[in-house]
């Protein structure tokens, strides 16, 4: 399954892209992932769906930081490009959720079993050495940093942890619960009408979720406002949320900044 994320005039970036759609092994992992949690598992889609919409979540999150005169950690640290860091986090969000093809549980740690032989290969045609091992170490990084309770120590890894939060529309909930029961997870689950990632009015990054009823106050608590918490973006990211009913729209008196 192609990524089709918006490659702009970032060649790397094109050449990392033609190297996952053609690699049949990670294809069959994002499958594989997709199995385990839906069919053995009984929780959403985490497979190539998936990995589409945090990628271009992610990757639009990060250009917006740029945007707003963010310097991503690998160009702060290690000297490498904003075309480096968008590199960084389209990899990071093509294997954050491998290691769900081993087990759901501790699947972060999994991930990084198969995601680092896996990155060095579709990154050696890319990039030398000693770059190539950095790039590596910052995907890893991302990776093992999705996990809610994970501190991000770097701005990609933010990038990928936020879009993973935000892949929650209408059952796409990255919040477990029991199919079939009708709890505050599943009714949640449906309550997310739409996300929406734009340039913000006074942080760089702006999150606007239209909710069809107040319930999806449980998937801004329990997902998104964790997520973003343990992040590295609180202080570029603003949150807003509103009931939408019909042609009318209802603003939530709870406004997210944290």
């Amino acid at each position: 399954m192609p990524l089709k994320v918006p490659v702009k005039e970032n060649e790397k970036l094109q050449r990392l892209l033609d190297l996952i759609d053609a690699d049949a092994e990670l294809n069959q992992l994002w499958k594989s992932a997709n199995v385990n949690a839906v069919d053995r598992f009984g929780i959403s889609d985490h497979g190539e769906v998936h990995i589409r919409i945090i990628t271009n979540a992610a990757l639009r999150v990060l250009r917006l930081l740029i945007a707003g005169g963010v310097t991503p950690s690998a160009v702060k640290d290690h000297g490498l490009t904003p075309e480096d860091a968008e590199v960084i986090v389209v990899l990071a969000s093509a294997l954050h959720d491998v290691g769900i093809s081993i087990h759901r549980d501790d699947h972060e740690r999994y991930s990084l079993i198969i995601a680092y032989p896996k990155a060095r290969q579709l990154l050696a045609p890319i990039y030398p050495e000693p770059q190539l091992t950095a790039m590596v170490a910052e995907v890893l990084h991302a990776i093992i940093a999705h996990n809610s309770d994970q501190r991000c120590l770097t701005i990609e890894a933010g990038c990928v942890k936020l879009g993973d939060a935000l892949d929650m529309t209408e059952g796409r909930s990255r919040i477990p619960f029991d199919s079939g029961q009708v709890n505050i997870h599943s009714v949640s689950a449906l309550a997310v009408k739409a996300v929406n990632i734009k340039k913000g009015e006074e942080r760089p990054v702006r999150i606007e979720v239209d909710l069809h009823n107040s319930a999806g106050i449980f998937q801004m608590d329990n997902l998104l406002r964790k997520k973003l918490h343990n992040s590295s973006l609180v202080p570029y990211v603003e949150v807003r949320a509103a009931i939408v009913e019909g042609e009318t729209e209802k603003r939530l008196m709870t406004e997210y900044r944290l």
